[in-house]
């Protein structure tokens, strides 16, 4: 049975993702912290660990980044899941007896229309089902929790309004991370870190190296330094493998451009929730 470590506790997004593709013969290893994921898959306290990259409505979760370059884990693969917000409060509560909601950052920013519409405060908690959880086992009047719909039957709450958020095409991206770095499959995604010399021209050049042999970059975001003012590091997402001919003359070029490279991982790219289905 794989062990797979998670943010939250059970009914979290992130569990969710987790059954998705590793399927639901899976030990949990719940976990309180990004930080604490990255440690048990290092410490073997599990084989696996699942973190969201980015939100197509929320944008990049930056923490999973900062922590992507000090650690030496591996992204393994990554996993498209569908997002379906709820409002979830204690039973006999009504819409409008509500006048504050708790759940995640993440959560709270892709409902922001439906929080405003409906005059609600939003209130951060370290996680979508533990806002719920939370409730349920200490009832408060007037606040509701923003969790998947399934997590209301988990913890004895009730729905008050489904699909909340500001737009229903709304996707996270997490990564599975592990101790190596699987095969190649029929379609594969790498990604890597870098920094650039410090002088004009740097980062086209090292963009170059992709370029002209025809490597389709799906992804490119800065993050800084935090030893160095100004000075930035940078995420890369790429079509294709790190054994790929193309890629290893990319690098050997990349390499006379580049202060640091770092491979993340190269992994199998994941298809669209419901891309085979016709949904």
């Amino acid at each position: 049975m794989k062990r797979v470590a998670y943010l939250g506790i059970p009914g979290a997004f992130s569990e969710q993702a987790a059954r998705q593709h590793y399927g639901a013969d899976l030990e949990d290893v719940p976990c309180q912290s990004f930080a604490q994921i990255f440690e048990q898959v290092e410490q073997d306290g599990a084989d696996f660990g699942i973190l969201p990259i980015e939100n197509s409505l929320a944008g990049t979760v930056s923490q999973t980044y900062e922590l992507l370059t000090s650690h030496s884990v591996k992204i393994q693969a990554e996993i498209i899941l569908k997002i379906e917000h709820a409002l979830l409060a204690l039973p006999g509560t009504q819409l409008e007896d509500l006048r504050q909601v708790r759940s995640h950052p993440q959560a709270l920013a892709q409902c922001e229309q439906f929080i405003r519409q409906h005059g609600l405060e939003p209130v951060s908690w370290y996680n979508t089902a533990g806002s719920a959880r939370d409730l349920a086992a200490s009832p408060v009047e007037g606040v509701a929790a923003i969790a998947s719909p399934e997590v209301a039957e988990m913890y004895g709450l009730v729905v008050l309004a489904e699909n909340i958020q500001d737009i229903n095409e709304n996707y996270t991206r997490f990564f599975a991370l592990g101790r190596d770095i699987p095969p190649p499959a029929a379609r594969n995604k790498t990604s890597l870190i870098f920094t650039t010399q410090h002088k004009p021209g740097a980062l086209v050049a090292c963009l170059t190296s992709f370029a002209e042999r025809g490597i389709n970059l799906t992804k490119l975001e800065s993050r800084p330094l935090r030893a160095r003012p100004w000075e930035y590091i940078f995420y890369l997402d790429f079509d294709g493998h790190m054994e790929d001919a193309n890629f290893r003359a990319a690098l050997a070029d990349l390499q006379q451009h580049a202060s640091t490279i770092r491979l993340l991982g190269s992994y199998p790219a994941a298809d669209m929730p419901g891309a085979n289905s016709g949904e």
